[in-house]
């Protein structure tokens, strides 16, 4: 008789944002979705060089909902642990992820190679998480696959990824197992997106897990383009930077987008504008392959090329420092826990005419979420810069729904599901939507604990 349990464990952004992975694991297939890196507070961080309390050999699949670091970026680590499955995600999912995994590959490798040479390390010697050979090895096992249709693994095992908004090529998942269907949200977008249009969302979850990055709070309805015009033309009237650190995927393009609208509507003054982010130009050569899966027509994407300076060079990052002139630059990364923006900041955050626009979630322990707290100094490469720049937020670019948006994609859900899991979100959030689902639908949700096991 054939043996019908399913156990799910949550190995990842229970109780924290970061980190995402689940298994799913039935006699005979266990399937991972996501595959993420943890990230924010140092205690989460060293989490990333634990081993996974599953034998990870045995693994079929991973299946990604979509790119981004954090849903990942544990991928070449999965590897080195003796992985041997497949990584299916859509086309551009798989092409992001690669830009972020060599991107973060060399982070860890030059930012191991400068612990060591400055001797700011606990370790001797310091080593990275993982380098660009073992990203090369977890490339090999990507295998794209095809939005809305399903595919099968197996005996009574199916998988379906529908358009979620979010970032490019991002998807939610839905997994047939036997006879329940288990929906994972994935990072759902917002409904008025400027690049991407409206997600999908669910009929059927027997069980669910859901995101809940913002599911305790409702964004900000602001005046981006009045926000950044009044910022703009505070810093050209200080004779300062305006230094905008930013998710290379997604973020940087919608603020590309915006900063081009502006100008061309004169609403600001002509200044030189300068993305400095490997990463993020390379994404730029995913959204023109793939201008099918956003708004931007052709000769759009092209006015806003040429709009920017792509800075190519750590040299060129120098030449942008040293020229005094006002200009605005768009850096990586948006929670300013590496990247280039960490030598502008390094350089720059020190002089008050320099202003610093945060555009996303901030995670408790990183850098932005300091900036984002009033910190008087923040650290960087071992040593302590003074922050004397003027810190602005803007909510509104946020790329994860608010809780209205949250619960407006459950709604799509017409039966009720047996389990609810309210994922990716710090308690706090957590723990607001979950009193909101009950309210709003009547679902008793859980927020599970980091590698605790459901039987479903």
């Amino acid at each position: 008789m054939e043996n019908k349990s399913i156990n799910l464990h949550f190995l990842g952004a229970a109780g924290t944002v970061t980190g995402s992975k689940y298994l799913i694991e039935t006699e005979d297939k266990k399937i991972m979705i996501d595959c993420g890196l943890f990230q924010g507070l140092k205690s989460l961080r060293e989490l990333n060089w634990n081993y996974l309390p599953i034998d990870v050999t045995t693994l079929d699949a991973v299946l990604l909902t979509h790119g981004h670091l954090d849903h990942v970026g544990f991928l070449p680590r999965l590897m080195k642990m003796g992985f041997k499955g497949i990584v299916y995600g859509t086309p551009p999912t798989l092409e992001i992820a690669e830009i972020i995994l060599r991107d973060s590959a060399k982070i860890q490798e030059e930012d191991a190679e400068r612990a060591n040479k400055e001797k700011f390390t606990k370790h001797s010697p310091a080593e990275p998480l993982y380098d660009t050979y073992d990203v090369e090895q977890v490339l090999e096992r990507f295998v794209n696959v095809h939005p809305d249709k399903w595919m099968e693994f197996g005996n009574n095992i199916k998988a379906r990824w529908q358009f979620n908004g979010h970032i490019l090529g991002a998807t939610f998942i839905e997994l047939d197992v036997y006879d329940k269907r288990i929906v994972f949200s994935g990072d759902i977008g917002r409904n008025d997106d400027l690049l991407l249009e409206t997600p999908k969302r669910p009929e059927k979850a027997d069980i669910l897990l859901i995101e809940s990055t913002y599911g305790g709070k409702k964004h900000i309805d602001e005046d981006i383009e009045e926000l950044l015009k009044t910022i703009i033309n505070h810093t050209i009237e200080k004779g300062g930077n305006l230094i905008i650190p930013s998710f290379a995927v997604e973020r940087t393009q919608t603020i590309m987008y915006i900063l081009w609208k502006l100008h061309k509507e004169n609403k600001i003054p002509s200044i030189p504008m300068i993305m400095d982010s490997p990463m993020g130009a390379h994404v730029l050569d995913v959204f023109q392959k793939y201008h099918e899966w956003h708004k931007l027509s052709i000769q759009e994407f092209k006015e806003i090329t040429r709009l920017f300076k792509v800075v190519e060079s750590y040299k060129e990052t120098w030449e942008v420092i040293n020229n005094t002139k006002s200009k605005i630059i768009i850096a990586g990364s948006g929670m300013i826990t590496g990247g280039r923006v960490l030598t502008y900041l390094k350089q720059l955050a020190k002089k008050p005419e320099t202003s610093v626009l945060l555009v996303g979630y901030q995670a408790e322990g990183t850098r932005g979420r300091q900036l984002l707290e009033g910190a008087e100094e923040i650290k960087i490469h071992g040593k302590y810069v003074p922050v004397k720049a003027e810190i602005y937020n803007c909510q509104s670019l946020s790329a994860h729904a608010d809780q209205s948006e949250l619960l407006e994609w459950a709604s799509g859900i017409k039966n009720k599901p047996e389990k609810v899991f309210i994922v990716h979100g710090e308690q706090s959030s957590a723990d607001a939507f979950r009193v909101k689902l009950k309210d709003e639908f009547d679902w008793d949700a859980t927020i599970p604990s980091l590698n605790s096991i459901e039987e479903i």
